[in-house]
């Protein structure tokens, strides 16, 4: 099933040295045009993209990409979430015939640098998306999922304008997970908003980005 889309970064990447972002220098016109009206904002995982697929009859996992290997003890963290009989009859029951793609982020003990902060014995699942064909879910929708499936979704941290995200940033986020700053926020409009080209308006910010 699909592969989970790239999330733009808020502000262009200094073409000179893209470590760096240009504050100012929104990186989609939508984001400009829209930067005073209210978006949602979810603490970013540090963690690797995971995909839980329902095809009508099995559960199946994948990672970022189709040829993505996953971490053996995370590959069976989630099939102890979701590919158990009881899991299989609530994605039967919920969604039918119906191709469901879950999106969310593996996270813990040796997943990234900072996994062990999360979770320092241990991994996890949380999650953020959910596609069900064409359609993307919006957010009381995917925590409704989440709750009837057991598993843990991103928290909501804040709402606001983007520039009020860029701040909450600047300012050193906690992380809801922990006594440690959060990796970044991903914002999204109060309605769900697609481009010209037909791409979701969403878009990250990174502390890194800003030498947090």
């Amino acid at each position: 099933m699909t592969e989970y889309h790239k999330i733009v970064t808020l502000f262009k990447r200094d073409p000179k040295n893209m470590r760096f972002i240009m504050e100012g220098e929104w990186a989609l016109s939508e984001f400009e045009y829209l930067k005073d009206n209210k978006w949602v904002f979810t603490e970013k995982v540090d963690g690797t993209n995971i995909r839980v697929m329902w095809s009508g009859e099995a559960v199946t996992f994948g990672g970022k990409t189709d040829n993505a290997q996953l971490y053996v003890p995370l590959f069976g963290k989630l099939a102890s979430l979701f590919d158990t009989t009881p899991k299989r009859k609530i994605f039967r029951d919920k969604f039918g015939e119906d191709e469901v793609c879950l999106y969310g982020e593996g996270y813990g003990a040796k997943i990234q640098k900072g996994g062990g902060n999360y979770k320092k014995d241990d991994v996890d699942f949380v999650l953020f998306d959910v596609k069900i064909g064409d359609w993307w879910l919006q957010r009381k929708d995917v925590a409704d999922i989440a709750v009837t499936l057991g598993v843990k979704i991103v928290p909501i941290v804040g709402e606001g304008t983007l520039l009020e995200a860029v701040e909450m940033i600047k300012g050193g986020l906690e992380s809801q997970w922990g006594d440690f700053l959060a990796e970044g926020l991903v914002c999204r409009p109060s309605t769900e908003l697609k481009t010209r080209s037909g791409n979701r308006i969403i878009t990250k910010i990174k502390a890194r980005d800003f030498d947090l």
